[in-house]
């Protein structure tokens, strides 16, 4: 899973700036603070509701927080919505609130409804980073080493796959012009790794051989993804591939990825001394984030993604000796973070598009289901790409990598920002990105069965849903 591209990251429309806590005036800014406090207590209670809902149904808790946030946000009850989905502050309950407890005018109530979105979207990808690091904490590095080439092709295959046949599709069959075809195309490419990975250990698969491949496809697939976008993009604005800039990020994912890896090992002994020095509270897991955070702020700064560094952060500091004392300090964190994050992906989900009595959505339609079929074959195919794995679960690995999540719509955002995509196709890609969020989940529980037993011998389990409090 790829996530946020740092070379779009300006371009987002949930992160365009807006006046926060250090330009606010002193009273806006306490009613900002108010405003977080309740969208947090609206998210948290709907992320455990939705993940105890969905766990007595038998599904993974993550597709509950998914539900949960498409029940509180732009779909259904607005109390948690954002500026970028056409609405304005006083479509939100919780502003509503905030007005009528604070008596805001309009263009106060404004500011605090685009600063506060802001404020939750900034946790949502903390709350992101967080749990790549926690997943790159559960991964096995010598496992992941083994399995390094089927992740490769597994990635390859994943994006040429959808890429050529809903570019082709899109011009043979429904006349899309080249530019907008190739940028749905593009959105066709990515796979969600916070979705996948989640329910991977929600299942007690993440460290299968499965489960690696899945994770470090979808790691190869992210990086493959910055260099799908940054060519759609230049296209998009130039009508020119932007040859120089598709090198850089070549050489620069390998080297980081690479790097990281390789430094691992002399890191891990100074962080093991460091941490022996240190009495105070937090003696591993403030140094643990500060090498995280760290990680993942080089990869944004080399134009990669903030994420890959936290993952590989986690891979690194598998291999220490603090190892199992950390991943159950981190797991707190994550618990508190993380649920943010899969609550406002559903929130952000405005399936009015499905909606087929609206003549503007019935073209979009036609077309979605088009790019959902694509969406959904041209990963499932992928798991017969491994090699050399007698008796793998080559459909469990083809349906981990279905989900875009988030990614999708970063795609469909740029395009529609752009002026690429228009609204038919603007609404379909949307449509595929919702359908293969939400179907990813209980596929990849049935493709895998039932979660993996504990070990025989009376030992612990080593697999995370041993571990993992459900979020």
């Amino acid at each position: 899973m790829f996530l946020i591209p740092a070379i779009v990251l300006s371009q987002r429309p949930f992160l365009i700036p807006h006046p926060l806590l250090a330009t606010a005036a002193p009273a806006n800014a306490s009613i900002l603070l108010s405003g977080v406090l309740l969208s947090l207590v609206v998210i948290y209670l709907a992320s455990k509701c939705g993940a105890e809902f969905s766990k007595r149904l038998d599904f993974p808790p993550v597709l509950g927080e998914l539900v949960a946030g498409v029940v509180v946000g732009v779909s259904a009850l607005h109390l948690v919505i954002f500026p970028e989905s056409g609405m304005e502050a006083s479509d939100s309950v919780v502003m509503t609130v905030l007005q009528w407890l604070n008596g805001l005018t309009p263009d106060a109530l404004t500011n605090v409804f685009q600063s506060q979105s802001e404020v939750v979207s900034v946790l949502a990808e903390l709350g992101v980073i967080i749990l790549l690091f926690e997943i790159g904490l559960e991964s096995d590095l010598r496992q992941l080493k083994e399995v390094g080439s089927q992740a490769v092709i597994v990635a390859c295959v994943g994006v040429a796959v959808p890429f050529t046949a809903g570019t082709a599709g899109l011009m043979m069959l429904f006349n899309v012009p080249t530019i907008p075809a190739i940028f749905a195309g593009a959105a066709l490419t990515a796979t969600s790794i916070g979705i996948t990975s989640k329910v991977l250990s929600e299942l007690g698969r993440l460290k299968s051989k499965e489960g690696q491949i899945i994770v470090g496809a979808a790691i190869i697939d992210d990086v493959l993804g910055i260099i799908v976008l940054a060519v759609v993009a230049s296209l998009a604005k130039t009508g020119e591939i932007d040859v120089t800039n598709v090198i850089y990020l070549i050489i620069s994912a390998t080297a980081f990825l690479i790097g990281s890896i390789l430094l691992g090992s002399i890191f891990n002994k100074t962080f093991v001394t460091a941490v022996d020095k240190l009495k105070t509270r937090g003696n591993i897991v403030i140094p643990a984030f500060i090498f995280a955070f760290f990680m993942a702020f080089l990869g944004n700064a080399i134009h990669l993604e903030a994420i890959l560094g936290a993952f590989a952060a986690g891979l690194v500091l598998d291999e220490t000796d603090a190892r199992n004392e950390l991943d159950a300090l981190v797991k707190p964190i994550a618990d508190l973070l993380v649920p943010i994050f899969f609550v406002t992906v559903g929130a952000r989900a405005d399936l009015s598009v499905l909606n087929p009595a609206l003549p503007e959505n019935r073209a979009g339609l036609l077309i979605a289901v088009f790019l959902i079929a694509i969406a959904i074959v041209g990963k499932v195919v992928t798991g017969w790409a491994v090699f050399g794995q007698p008796g793998i679960n080559r459909l469990a690995i083809g349906v981990g990598m279905i989900p875009r999540g988030e990614v999708g719509l970063v795609f469909a955002g740029i395009g529609s920002a752009s002026g690429v995509l228009d609204k038919p196709l603007e609404a379909a890609i949307i449509i595929m990105v919702i359908l293969t969020t939400f179907l990813a989940p209980p596929f990849l529980r049935v493709a895998f069965g039932q979660p993996e037993e504990p070990p025989a011998n009376g030992e612990p389990s080593l697999e995370p849903a041993a571990v993992v409090n459900e979020a």
